[in-house]
Order: C-alpha cells, then sequence, then structure tokens
C-alpha cells in the first residue's frame, strides 16, 4: 500500500461521502451501510434523471420518534421502499390545469374570494337588520302620531267634491223674480244692488210687505243656509223669516252691518243669513214685515248653501 492510504475500509479514515466522488470511487469507496447511524433506507442514492415526475410527495408527517443512536427507526420507510417507489396513502390528486401534471399547492385565490364572500354576506345581513329596525321604529311613530293622510292636501277629497258640486247648483233669484205682496215694488234708483240690472226691492217698511222664493229642486232633506243681501242705514232693523207656511226662529236679523249713516242706502248694502230646515224637491221662503218688525231696507238678492254656512 501507499503510505497514508489505509484504503477505503479503514473506519477511521473512511470519508463517508468519499463515494460521491470520482477518486473516492476509484479507491472503492462504498455508501455507507448504517455503520455510522444513518439507516440503509435514506442512505440510498437514485440515480440523476431517475426521480418520476408527476408524483408528489407524502404529505407532511409528525416526525417519528428516534431509536437509539445507530439504530434505524422501527416508524420510518423512505418512499422508494414502498411498493411502486411512490406513497400509497396522502396522496393528493394531480392538478388538472396544465403545468406538466407537477401538482399545485393551496388554491389560495378560492379561499380569498370565499372570505370576501362571507365578509359581504355578513354586512348585507347587518344592513338589511339595521333597515327593518327602522322601519320599525318609523311605523311605531307613525303608528302614534295617528292616521296617515291619504290624499294631497291640495285635492278635495271626492265626497267634497260631491258636496261642491250639489251647493253649486243650489239657486241664487234676483229680485225681479220673487213674487211682492203687501205694496212691495221693484226700484231701481239707488246704486249697488247685484241682481239683473241694478234691480232690488222697495216699500218694504210697512206691515204686510212681503217677498216670496219658491225654491225648486233642493237635492235632500236637511239644514240649509238662506243669504239675503239688502241695504239698510242708520238703526238695526229685523224682518220676519217663513219657510214653508211657519215663521222660522227669531227675527230675521237685518242690521246695519255697513255702517251707513243719514240714509245713504247706497252705502249700506250687506248680508244676513238664517239657517232653516227644507224639504227635498220644492220649498217656499219668505221675508215680511211683520207687527212690531222694522223694515226700513232694500232687498237685492236670496241664495242657499247647503249645510250651516256663514259665507
Amino acid at each position: 500500500m501507499t503510505p497514508g492510504n489505509n484504503g477505503a475500509s479503514t473506519p477511521e479514515d473512511d470519508d463517508p461521502f468519499g463515494y460521491l466522488y470520482a477518486d473516492g470511487q476509484a479507491n472503492g469507496a462504498q455508501p455507507p451501510s448504517g455503520g455510522y447511524g444513518y439507516p440503509n433506507s435514506v442512505n440510498r442514492v437514485r440515480p440523476v434523471g431517475a426521480r418520476q415526475y408527476g408524483q408528489q410527495a407524502p404529505a407532511p408527517q409528525a416526525p417519528p420518534q428516534q431509536g437509539a443512536y445507530g439504530q434505524p427507526s422501527a416508524h420510518y420507510a423512505a418512499p422508494e421502499t414502498l411498493p411502486g417507489g411512490a406513497p400509497t396513502a396522502h396522496s393528493p390528486q394531480p392538478s388538472h390545469g396544465g403545468g406538466g401534471g407537477r401538482g399545485r399547492g393551496p388554491n389560495t385565490k378560492g379561499l380569498l374570494i370565499g372570505a370576501i364572500a362571507v365578509v359581504a354576506a355578513v354586512v348585507i345581513g347587518i344592513g338589511v337588520a339595521m333597515i327593518g329596525g327602522d322601519d320599525d321604529d318609523k311605523s311605531g311613530n307613525q303608528a302614534d302620531a295617528g292616521p296617515s293622510q291619504t290624499q294631497d292636501e291640495g285635492k278635495p277629497s271626492p265626497s267634497a267634491s260631491a258636496s261642491a258640486e250639489e251647493k253649486a247648483d243650489l239657486p241664487t233669484i234676483d229680485a225681479k223674480a220673487l213674487r211682492l205682496d203687501g205694496g212691495a215694488a221693484l226700484a231701481s234708483d239707488v246704486e249697488g244692488a247685484r241682481s239683473d240690472g241694478g234691480i232690488y226691492v222697495a216699500g218694504l217698511n210697512k206691515p204686510g210687505a212681503t217677498v216670496t222664493w219658491t225654491v225648486n229642486g233642493i237635492p235632500k232633506d236637511g239644514a240649509y243656509t238662506v243669504f239675503v243681501r239688502y241695504s239698510t242705514t242708520d238703526d238695526p232693523q229685523s224682518m220676519t223669516l217663513t219657510v214653508n207656511g211657519k215663521p222660522f226662529g227669531t227675527k230675521l236679523n237685518m242690521d246695519n252691518f255697513a255702517r251707513a249713516k243719514d240714509g245713504d242706502f247706497s252705502k249700506g248694502w250687506t248680508q244676513t243669513y238664517a239657517y232653516p230646515t227644507l224639504n227635498k224637491g220644492t220649498n217656499t221662503i219668505s221675508v215680511s214685515c211683520a207687527d212690531g218688525d222694522k223694515c226700513n231696507v232694500l232687498l237685492d238678492q236670496l241664495w242657499l248653501k247647503e249645510g250651516q254656512v256663514k259665507d
């Protein structure tokens, strides 16, 4: 032997990795056989290119407990020692998306999308719950405040429109269309009368003088308002109102509401009203100067409105 070289079989000179080098192989170096604490299975070397792609490494497992120093673990077996040279358990399916059959890692994109979807669902659910709560409060507050409006305030209800049409249909009569009795007569000397031609009834300032209006077309029984337009001056006046042949209530108030003075009837035009009950169909309304009345007036027009109103 050459001095300084005891051979590859001498333990103290043996390089455990000598078999990897050309000079070690020339000297007869061999892979370790387990004498240095390495299990035989892990010391086997595959030639370059011998690994078969398309097979994935086994899933990580908990590290086995080590045996005694220099002894192989009873729970360990290299993948190459299994039948077929590949693990038979915990082997994930190969990817079908291309890449030469190489296995892929976890689908992090899919997990991220799933997480975002869950967060979005939670946020939407909270929003819906909050909106529902507001609606309950509003509905509760609305119920406490009383019934809501069911129509625009500016628009009349159908019943109001019908009432307005009925009221509009009720007649108005001018002085010259009235029946005159007891010395009452037509005149037109004083200005301010609204009746056709400025004609009014004069001569009522004596007992028995009467104007009578026969009203047709009253739509129904009930309360109505009869308006009388007249002129007077100075002291308040009052006359008798008769409805369907019967005196109605107290005297018809014909006060000097215009505050005309010194007999100036042109400045004394005003109106008064009463609330008689009329029958459906035809009714008679009379204004007369009875005993004890004050009748120094000029009478212009009469008209009706349904219900008890003031204008």
